[in-house]
């Protein structure tokens, strides 16, 4: 039954505010947030044989929150406003000229423009002091010119009252590594990067023999390469050769990458040889770079198509004793949402065409979750327990066996996405071990989508929902001060209580207290974020955003320890935020919240 278009849902001062300030359409005639759901699914149902009974289906999952399509696609379904439904790219690879530099620089910008974030490898771009082959110029270095991106997005900002978002990665091998390690030291630098350091495991086998290790750089493009030893280089399809600049002891490289981040909460790691090895399209393309928040490795042109499943909306009976999740609503939206996100690619404009061909190759989408903590609270288990772990483990493994049957129904009536190799793809790691049936419907019909499964950090979507937990995110308070951006600029404090907690307060009849299971963030050891991630990494294709949040008085062994253990999970990535001096978080526990009034002029993005 698919919902009233007129009746408006009960909606929360923040649900309102950001569906006002982020996603209603007033020249569509917006005036209610179902309208907001009718002309999403309506708009991507238009492809569809029976588009009239999709639509009622895409509406049927969007009824209560239960199922948040990515921003960008909220956004702009359905409009006539130039801007892209995916929420985040990665770019091109970066030619090693100024010409091919201010290319990749006006290709970001367009990107930006309209309304999608961006992601970089700046490997390619010579190290600072070294001489041009052709001018006979002394190259600045990848991070000088970080900068100019920089400074372009502080001054192109997306659509509406989204902020620029970029992605900076840089090989552990590069010349230039340390400056990058140290590049957020100088305060105000590169306030609108997130920085990962590409972790191969070469380095890691250096690291655990204590070793020195090269840094080097492509010979083809140095005068007087010396020594030199293979690489399979960023934007090389082999490996080349690569001429050895110096070496530095690999322990103290690790070091001061672990320093930089207790210190600047950056740069984050990617361990991105294992990314690779875990690629389902690993036989047709290399990641080197991911969207801003981590979730998604991409290769050059490569987009987030993403949507979350809001747990809190499939907890039948919340804290009663026979408190359950439906599962079987959480494998049906987890198969509409599949052809949903598959229906966007056809549906969106993109910034530039070398995307639209990526993208349409390979048809890669990011299905996740959202409310995880507070569907956990209202389920009577507290965050980070072992039975905690399991039900994560079999809700992402719920999910990705609806969606890969999903994709694989989808390819037997619309076609394989066009690079699918039957083979090579049967043969990736994640395709092995997934259950017999779907293998053999794979080399029967192949699959729509070349992956299908991303966790991402849901924050304003999440907001959407009345103030869920954030993706896998443990609650952060029972009530917190939240800064929310809009769309002029400025900023509105909003006290928030979570949606758990108030449920449990109306239910028990108080106003304030929280049910037993509550945990609140800064009350998580590492070990239990990691372990979070961890036990839903293995059934998720792409990769998930994760944060490990740590109070001030971390002690720095405590902290490098967490990397090290993120290393041996088998995690794709890794980012720790420790609040320090003048670095603080978006979200404030209610009871430490500013004043309103000294929280609304505008100010540059983070």
């Amino acid at each position: 039954m698919t919902a009233d278009p007129v009746t408006e849902p009960s909606l929360v001062p923040i649900t309102r505010h950001i569906w006002e300030q982020r996603y209603r359409r007033g020249g569509a005639g917006e005036a209610s947030v179902r309208a907001t759901w009718h002309r999403v699914a309506h708009t991507l149902a238009l492809g569809e044989s029976k588009a009239a009974a999709w639509e009622g289906r895409f509406l049927d999952i969007f009824e209560g929150f239960a199922f948040l399509p990515g921003g960008r696609i909220r956004a702009g379904a359905g409009t006539s406003a130039r801007i892209t439904l995916f929420n985040c790219f990665v770019m091109g690879v970066i030619e090693d000229s100024l010409p091919g530099i201010f290319r990749a620089l006006e290709e970001g910008a367009i990107t930006m423009q309209q309304g999608g974030g961006v992601g970089y490898d700046f490997s390619t771009l010579r190290p600072a002091g070294t001489r041009a082959l052709g001018t006979g110029t002394i190259a600045s270095g990848p991070v000088s010119f970080m900068d100019v991106w920089d400074a372009m997005c502080a001054t192109i900002q997306s659509t509406g009252a989204r902020r620029g978002a970029m992605m900076a990665t840089l090989r552990c091998d590069h010349p230039d590594i340390e400056a990058f390690i140290d590049a957020k030291r100088t305060p105000g630098r590169l306030g609108h990067f997130n920085l990962s350091v590409q972790i191969t495991q070469d380095f890691l086998e250096a690291l655990a023999r204590d070793a020195a290790w090269p840094l080097v750089f492509p010979a083809a493009a140095l005068p007087n390469p010396g020594e030199t030893l293979p690489r399979l280089w960023s934007g090389a399809a082999a490996p080349v050769p690569c001429c050895v600049l110096r070496r530095v002891p690999a322990r103290a490289l690790w070091n001061r990458l672990l320093h930089a981040a207790f210190e600047t909460a950056e740069p984050g790691v990617l361990f991105i040889d294992r990314i690779n090895e875990q690629n389902n399209l690993r036989y047709c393309e290399r990641i080197t770079a991911t969207n801003p928040c981590g979730e998604v490795p991409l290769p050059p042109y490569g987009a987030c198509d993403l949507g979350s499943i809001n747990l809190t909306r499939l907890v039948l009976a919340p804290f009663a004793p026979e408190a359950r999740l439906d599962t079987d609503r959480l494998a049906a939206i987890a198969g509409t949402a599949v052809r949903l996100l598959d229906n966007v690619i056809d549906a969106s404009r993109f910034p530039l065409p070398a995307q639209a061909a990526t993208v349409r190759r390979v048809r890669r989408i990011g299905l996740g979750i959202t409310g995880v903590a507070d569907a956990f609270l209202m389920l009577g288990l507290r965050y980070g327990s072992d039975a905690s772990l399991d039900l994560a483990a079999a809700i992402m493994r719920t999910i990705r066996d609806a969606a890969y049957r999903a994709s694989i129904a989808l390819a037997a009536e619309k076609g394989a996405f066009p690079t699918f190799s039957r083979e090579p793809y049967l043969d990736a790691p994640f395709i092995l071990v997934l259950p017999a049936d779907i293998r053999d419907g794979i080399a029967r019909s192949g699959i729509r989508n070349s992956h299908l499964l991303a966790i991402a950090p849901t924050g304003t979507i999440s907001l959407l929902a009345g103030n869920v937990s954030s993706g896998i995110e443990p609650i952060f308070a029972a009530e917190l001060a939240r800064l929310v951006r809009q769309a002029d600029g400025a900023t509105r404090l909003f006290t928030l209580t979570d949606v758990a907690v108030a449920l449990w307060r109306q239910q028990q009849q108080r106003a304030d207290g929280v049910p037993p299971a509550f945990v609140g963030a800064a009350e998580l050891s590492p070990a239990a974020h990691l372990a979070m991630q961890g036990a839903l990494q293995i059934y998720v294709d792409n990769a998930i955003s994760k944060t490990i949040n740590l109070p001030e008085d971390t002690s720095f062994e405590a902290f490098a320890r967490i990397y090290a253990e993120a290393r041996d999970r088998g995690l794709k990535g890794c980012t720790v935020f420790r609040p320090a001096g003048a670095r603080s978080a978006v979200l404030t526990p209610a009871s430490a919240a500013p004043r309103e009034d000294a929280l609304r002029a505008p100010h540059p993005a983070p």
